[in-house]
């Protein structure tokens, strides 16, 4: 019989926790044994800390573990010894050896309209995040004075390596395109980062993998989310994207997540509901869908005509009008005219503009990278 470890958690998780379990419930019967135990907010307002031993020795015993939500102002605090929901988040991923977490996002048409983006922009969005999940600066060394307070981020090749792996395989399945996040123009982790994953670009010749600095990422996402396949990153910054990309459909509430470790360890998902659509004065109902992780995203639109400056030269030519003003065509070696000049690389044809490579890659160490941030 397969357990499962049920973490209501505090604010609006035990509201969603139980439909998710009556709904397990009902797909899989009596092959399934859940149960529940305290976590976070309820936790600490319980037992004073946000993951007792007896939470984590259930979740271990598990074959999965359902998380609902935590977190909340009643435990905001500035107190570096005041216990905080978050602290569970952290322990569980770092007892269970959860490294890797993954966020498909596809908005649904019919829910468009729950964007605060144009449809024309989240059209044809289908992307998965893919976040190294235990290491980086959250798991870093912490310091604090009453002056200066200091975050250490560390990461070893082995961890970039691991979570480069997991993404790789992934986009294989997909599209064959994967978008590495760093920020290598400033910081020696991420220099590291890209290094690494470019040696683990070797073993998937089928891959085509871009590097992406995560300010140009972050902008991106909004304007040409469709662009983006798979995106793997560190820790902080696959925190902050996973969410922003979230906000695509509309809401964090509208997607799932699961975070993964080696085979063996239990696999916490995050709950949410499979939500059937339809309109509001007809009563039409389409069925209920999940978010798969194979890219099989809706057709572009095809681009209108008389779009673009080659339309509107050709417009010209038809209606008569003067193309003087036009700039002389650049004059090939063999002497002919009209042969527009080639791009540098025929790899960089075949990749949006936002997903070619930048500069500033720089050869590292093989061994492991920190940087500090103080303030």
């Amino acid at each position: 019989m397969t357990t499962i470890a049920v973490l209501p958690g505090d604010g609006i998780g035990p509201e969603i926790a139980a439909p998710a379990v009556q709904v397990l419930t009902e797909l899989l019967g009596s092959q399934v044994e859940f149960n529940e135990f305290l976590f976070g907010g309820a936790s600490i307002d319980a037992h004073g800390t946000a993951l007792t031993d007896e939470t984590l020795e259930g979740c271990k015993a598990s074959d999965a573990v359902l998380l609902a939500a935590v977190g909340g102002p009643k435990w905001d605090t500035t107190d570096p010894n005041a216990p905080r929901p978050e602290q569970g988040l952290l322990g569980l991923r770092k007892e269970l050896g959860l490294f890797a977490n993954l966020r498909p996002v596809r908005p649904l048409p019919a829910l468009y309209s729950a964007s605060a983006l144009k449809p024309e922009v989240i059209e044809g969005t289908n992307l998965v995040v893919v976040r190294e999940l235990t290491g980086g600066i959250y798991f870093g060394e912490k310091t604090r004075t009453d002056t200066s307070a200091s975050d250490l981020c560390h990461y070893t090749t082995h961890e970039v390596e691991r979570i480069a792996r997991v993404a790789f395989e992934l986009a294989g399945r997909r599209s064959g395109r994967l978008a590495s996040v760093d920020k290598a123009n400033v910081l020696e982790t991420s220099r590291q980062w890209r290094q690494v994953v470019h040696e683990v670009a070797v073993d998937y010749p089928a891959v085509e993998v871009e590097d992406v600095l995560v300010d140009n990422c972050a902008m991106q996402l909004i304007a040409r989310p469709s662009s983006f396949d798979v995106i793997v990153t560190e820790n902080l910054f696959g925190d902050i994207l996973s969410d922003e990309a979230a906000m695509l459909t509309g809401s964090i509430g509208m997607l799932p997540s699961a975070s993964l470790g080696e085979p063996g360890t239990p696999r916490p998902l995050r709950a949410r509901a499979r939500l059937r659509t339809g309109h509001r004065r007809t009563g039409h109902r389409e069925p209920a869908r999940d978010v798969p992780l194979d890219r099989d995203a809706a057709p572009r639109r095809p681009r209108s005509p008389g779009r673009g400056r080659r339309s509107r030269i050709s417009s010209r030519r038809r209606t008569g009008q003067r193309t003087a003003h036009r700039r002389p065509r650049r004059q090939c070696d063999d002497g002919r005219s009209g042969h527009r000049r080639a791009r540098s690389s025929a790899r960089l044809r075949r990749v949006p503009w936002i997903l070619r490579p930048t500069s500033g890659s720089t050869a590292n160490s093989s061994r492991g990278t920190r940087r500090r941030c103080t303030s």
